[in-house]
């Protein structure tokens, strides 16, 4: 598998080869912690490593990256959304967290399916 890799170059997103070739998809995100049920029909556990996304699978995994900061997650598709122009996922809390996008509340990011 390829890893994702992105440079920021006079502050303009640059993908590389790698991750064109990858099939790497780059775009803001946002984080939601609510306890509501999801699209999936499972109840949304902002603890957990997932995500929202328009069109991909239920169960999908996909590798986050935040290009602020080069930190990465692996979260699960479980939900739809965003439906935000510009956003390309919605994370849960937990895998916010662990890209450090809290308290910024929304990121620049770049992800790929895993599976």
């Amino acid at each position: 598998m390829v890893a994702a890799t992105a440079a920021c170059v006079l502050g303009i997103l640059a993908m590389s080869p790698a991750q064109a070739a990858a099939g790497a998809n780059c775009g803001g995100a946002s984080w939601y912690a609510l306890h509501s049920k999801t699209a999936s029909g499972e109840r949304m556990n902002p603890a957990l490593k997932t995500a929202a996304h328009r069109k991909l699978r239920f169960g999908t995994k996909i590798k986050v990256t935040n290009m602020r900061n080069g930190k990465s997650v692996v979260v699960r598709v479980n939900d739809r959304g965003p439906f935000i122009r510009g956003r390309v996922l919605d994370l849960s809390k937990g895998a916010a967290a662990e890209i450090s996008m809290i308290r910024a509340g929304t990121a620049k990011v770049c992800y790929e399916i895993i599976r």
